[in-house]
């Protein structure tokens, strides 16, 4: 059991990060490209930065989108802080990270590492019963959808039993392997499937502004060609 955890820790950890790391720049790299390409293409240059910049502000801080279907959508919130910020800031995560590649920072405290621990599960949990439950979600949902989440559940909740010796129903080592190779398998696929929207979401709202906007005198030329210059549009 050592031998696996000492792998699943040391180089399984150093690959699947490498691959996170690698596979999140390509995706990055590809959208900074196609978006210089659309803005070199477009023949209205004047970009309004500013509204593009409100409009990312307004998704990574989505409180006027939680009027729509509120319980759900604060669930999803809670899930993207938590999937985000406990792995980054748990401390035992910052040591391993500090042991594989120097770098270390803040970690959250116990108390609160815990409590946002349980939260995502919970909130997790929620939104595959919301989406299971929903003949609308469920109608353009593909298998991932269901799995991926799924699969978060499983470093989370046996990260907690495993910080919890006390309320760990299983081996110690077991639980510790089992987290530490899925939490491996969660960052391995994070290019490969929608986790991968948390690294692009600030660039999410500049191809339509660059790409998907009318050219200023479009309602003459529409007119023009509807024949209905002079009547109200």
């Amino acid at each position: 059991m050592a031998e696996w955890l000492a792998l699943a820790r040391g180089p399984l950890f150093r690959l699947s990060f490498a691959v996170m790391v690698l596979g999140l720049a390509r995706h990055v790299a590809v959208t900074v490209w196609g978006l210089i390409r659309a803005y070199r293409l477009s023949d209205d240059k004047n970009v309004s930065w500013r509204r593009a910049g409100r409009q990312t502000l307004d998704w990574l801080v989505p409180v006027r989108h939680l009027r729509e279907r509120w319980f759900y959508s604060s669930m999803s919130v809670v899930f993207h802080i938590g999937v985000i910020a406990t792995p980054v800031f748990l401390l035992a995560h910052i040591r391993l990270l500090e042991k594989s590649i120097g770098i270390e920072w803040w970690a959250l405290p116990m108390m609160a590492a815990d409590v946002l621990t349980l939260t995502t599960v919970a909130a997790l949990l929620v939104l595959i019963s919301g989406r299971a439950g929903s003949s609308a979600a469920r109608g353009i949902s593909r298998l991932q959808d269901y799995l991926i989440p799924a699969l978060i559940v499983v470093p989370f909740l046996s990260g907690f039993l495993a910080a919890h010796p006390g309320l760990n129903p299983f081996p110690y080592n077991p639980t510790l392997l089992i987290h530490v190779l899925s939490a491996d398998l969660c960052i391995l696929l994070v290019p490969f499937t929608k986790l991968s929207h948390m690294a692009l979401l600030p660039l999410s709202q500049l191809p339509s502004e660059l790409a998907w906007r009318f050219p200023p005198d479009y309602p003459e030329h529409v007119a023009t060609q509807i024949g209905t210059e002079g009547r109200a549009i």
